[in-house]
This record gives structure tokens, C-alpha cells and sequence, in this order.
């Protein structure tokens, strides 16, 4: 024991003393959050553009229908363009209408593809159109329709608040749960091919250098193998937990930079929560937007099941980096400088992740989907597919079976990974095949 314990020092010291390892640590939380913003900077710049299309072929009523929304898409009836000459006009696009005006099918040529957003617009604007045709043949008049839409679009708002037994109420955010649910998927999903990776090149480093050589002669393989890999996934939970660390502060110091008077205002919002009412009902005078929106957004950062998530993150954290950093050293203990080699072994290894990933990334709107509950149970993906239903609430009996089943999964792949690195980290000169590998792991000895 106390030889592993000096090969997971050696591991974990010599990582963290590295450059590398300081600067990701602080300069990877900057720059995802500066990858979020820009992300939607240039999301929200692009679906702001103003397309202008002209309208030709009107059966009659659209002109009275169908606006534009100068943010948006910007309509023009205009007779004299057609689809040849609409782009010397200085029109991004021609809408065809029909005549019949029983058929919905309609033609638009544009000078460049117009893209998702701008089409579904076009496509709810005509929708729109048919529809208050229709009306208005019931007698209904425009004015009126007009009317209605205008008091009832966004009149609605519905927040969510959670009791307990006590009468203490919480706010929760389905929405926000869901994205800190992925986020969390998402980091195990890159963390298990970063450090499995790391351990697949230590092994590799150790062995083309015959330096495994000289270890070995005073410690077993399998000791060499655990200490590697607990060494490294020592390394990796430290900076996540420098992570959470990091951003729980700066969320902090944020707040010391909201003004006294809208934290008065927050503070009086969540005594009328407390209280039992709804926060804000009859004091909107005495209430800013600035203070409501902040104390909504701050309910929701403190109604997220943060204790829970941490811990079940904690845990399947280690417990993915076990079960695949395992089959990554074992990988690493039989190539031989040969880079095709080690992409080829690694396939089996990561398709499984990127499995994981896909489930996870396509089911996120339906967490308790066949596909979500049996890959959060399966050890090959619920380390990644977990997270993204823990922060909306797992049944307990799932997630006993899904944690039992990743402390067998990496029991198992850790004793057979070790049998297989004993016989390759000393073998050379030799490609070694999945066929060969199995035999080295089932062989008796």
C-alpha cells in the first residue's frame, strides 16, 4: 500500500506543479463563460438582422395581414419585382402568393438561404394571416383581433415555488435545472476523455522510455496501474473543485456590486414570499423591474438542488474516470510509439462516451424517456446521462441501481484492465489486438 501511495504522490504533485495545469484551472471557467456570452451575442446579432422580402401574386387580403416586423423580416408589396429582377431591387428574397386561396403552399426565391428563423417567421406570419381571415369571415373585425392580441400576448407569468413542511417556500427553475443538469453532463463527458487520455500517455511515456521497466522491478503492474490512475484522478477532482470554488465566489463578489437600494427591494420581495404571498402583488410602484428580475434570477440560482447535484457529480465523476481511465492504461501498456495504433484500440473505448453524449444532448427536454432512464442505469453511459436528470429529481431506486451497477462496472474493468496491463507494459516490438487482449484478461494464472 504504501508503494501505490508514493506513485499517486508522485503522479499528483507532478501535474499539479505544471503550468498547464494552473492556467486551465483558472482560465477555463473566463473562458467558457466568454464563450456562453459571445455564443449568444452573435445569436441574438444574427437573428436580428432585417430581411426584406417583397410580396407579389396577393390574392386579396394578406396586404392587411400579413406586416413586418422591421426587426425581423420587413414585407413589401411591390408588383413590379419577380423572381428575376428582385435582387437589383435591393430585396433579400421574392414571396410567391396564390391566388387560390384555399392552397397553402407558397414559393420564395431568395438571393442567399434565408435560414431557420426567418422562414418558421414567415411561415407564422402567413399563418397568422389565414387565420384572421377566417375570423373576420365570421364577422369578427380586425380591430377587435388587433385588440385581443395586444392585452393578451405575454399578459401570463407562472413561477414555480416549491413547499416543504415547514411552509418554507423555494422558487425552482425546470429550465435552469435542465441546463445545469447538461452543463454537468457535459463537463464529465469532456473531463472522462481529458484524463483518461492523460493516463493512456503517462502509461505510453513510461513504457517507450523503459522507465515501466525499472518500476516494475520493485512494484507490481497493477499497483503501478492503480497508483497512475488514482494519481490522476486526484488531479481532476481537485480542479473541479477549484471550479466550484471559483465561481461560488465570483457570484459572491457580484452581489456586493448591486446597488443597497435593489437589495432593500429584494429583501422585501422575499419576505412577502415567505410570508405566503406573491412577490410583488400590489407594490409594483414600490418595486423596480432591476429588483424583481434579480431576486427571480437569484431564487432560481438558490432554488437549484445544489448539495445534490455536487455530490452525485462528485461521485460519477470518479466513478466514469474509474471505469474507462482503467481500459485507457490498459490501452496505453500495449502501444508501441505508434499513433494509428492507439486511435484504432481507442474506438471501442470512446463510442460508448460519445454515445452517452448523444443521449443525453437529443433527450434533455424528456428526462424520463426510455432512452434517459436506461442510460442513466447502464455503466457505460449514466455517468453522463445521470446528470442530466438529477437536478429534476430521480426516483431513489434508479439511482441505487444506476451507482451499484458503476461500482461493479468499474470493479470489473479495473481488475480485467490490470491483468492486461501486467502482460502489455512489458511486451514490445509486438501490435496487440482486442482478441489478444481479452485472452490476457480471462487467462488463468
Amino acid at each position: 500500500m504504501n508503494k501505490i501511495s508514493l506513485i499517486i504522490k508522485r503522479e499528483y504533485i507532478t501535474r499539479v506543479r505544471n503550468k498547464t495545469f494552473l492556467l486551465s484551472t483558472f482560465l477555463l471557467p473566463i473562458m467558457m463563460i466568454l464563450f456562453i456570452f459571445g455564443t449568444t451575442f452573435f445569436a441574438t446579432k444574427s437573428a436580428q438582422k432585417q430581411q426584406r422580402v417583397a410580396v407579389v401574386n396577393d390574392p386579396g387580403f394578406m396586404r392587411e395581414h400579413l406586416k413586418g416586423d422591421s426587426a425581423k423580416v420587413l414585407f413589401t408589396f411591390d408588383a413590379t419585382v419577380n423572381d428575376s429582377n428582385f435582387i437589383d431591387k435591393g430585396y433579400d428574397g421574392v414571396l410567391v402568393l396564390n391566388k387560390d386561396t384555399g392552397n397553402k403552399k407558397f414559393l420564395i426565391s431568395s438571393k442567399k438561404t434565408l435560414g431557420t428563423f426567418a422562414i418558421g417567421y414567415i411561415e407564422d406570419k402567413l399563418d397568422k394571416a389565414f387565420e384572421n381571415r377566417q375570423l373576420q369571415n365570421k364577422g369578427i373585425k380586425i380591430a377587435d383581433i388587433d385588440s385581443i392580441t395586444k392585452k393578451t400576448n405575454g399578459a401570463s407569468s407562472i413561477r414555480n415555488v416549491l413547499k416543504d413542511e415547514n411552509g418554507k417556500s423555494k422558487q425552482v427553475n425546470a429550465s435552469l435545472n435542465s441546463t445545469i443538469g447538461f452543463i454537468c453532463g457535459i463537463l464529465i463527458y469532456i473531463t472522462m476523455f481529458i484524463f483518461g487520455a492523460m493516463v493512456m500517455r503517462g502509461v505510453m511515456e513510461e513504457k517507450t522510455n523503459r522507465i515501466a521497466e525499472v518500476i516494475v522491478s520493485s512494484i507490481k503492474p497493477f499497483q503501478l496501474m492503480l497508483g497512475k490512475i488514482i494519481g490522476i484522478g486526484a488531479v481532476g477532482l481537485t480542479q473541479l473543485l477549484l471550479w466550484v470554488i471559483l465561481i461560488s465566489g465570483l457570484f459572491a463578489v457580484a452581489q456586493l456590486f448591486v446597488p443597497a437600494d435593489i437589495m432593500q427591494q429584494v429583501q422585501q420581495l422575499q419576505q412577502q414570499q415567505n410570508s405566503g404571498m406573491i412577490p410583488g402583488a400590489g407594490s409594483a410602484a414600490a418595486v423596480s423591474d432591476t429588483a424583481s428580475k434579480f431576486f427571480e434570477f437569484r431564487n432560481s440560482i438558490l432554488g437549484i438542488p445544489w448539495f445534490r447535484i455536487i455530490s452525485t457529480f462528485i461521485f460519477y465523476f470518479l466513478g466514469g474516470y474509474l471505469f474507462y481511465s482503467s481500459l485507457f492504461a490498459a490501452i496505453g501498456s500495449v502501444i508501441n510509439e505508434d499513433p494509428q495504433e492507439a486511435q484504432s484500440l481507442m474506438l471501442p473505448i470512446t463510442m460508448p462516451i460519445i454515445f452517452g453524449f448523444i443521449i443525453l444532448s437529443s433527450n434533455m427536454t424528456t428526462p424520463d424517456s426510455p432512452a434517459m432512464v436506461w442510460g442513466s442505469i447502464i455503466p457505460f453511459t449514466s455517468p453522463i446521462v445521470m446528470m442530466g436528470r438529477i437536478a429534476g429529481g430521480v426516483p431513489w431506486w434508479q439511482l441505487c441501481l444506476s451507482m451499484l451497477f458503476l461500482i461493479g462496472g468499474f470493479l470489473f474493468t479495473t481488475w480485467m484492465a490490470g491483468k492486461i496491463y501486467r502482460t502489455g507494459i512489458l511486451m514490445y516490438g509486438k501490435k496487440a489486438s482486442w482478441k489478444e487482449m481479452w485472452k490476457w484478461a480471462f487467462r488463468k494464472s
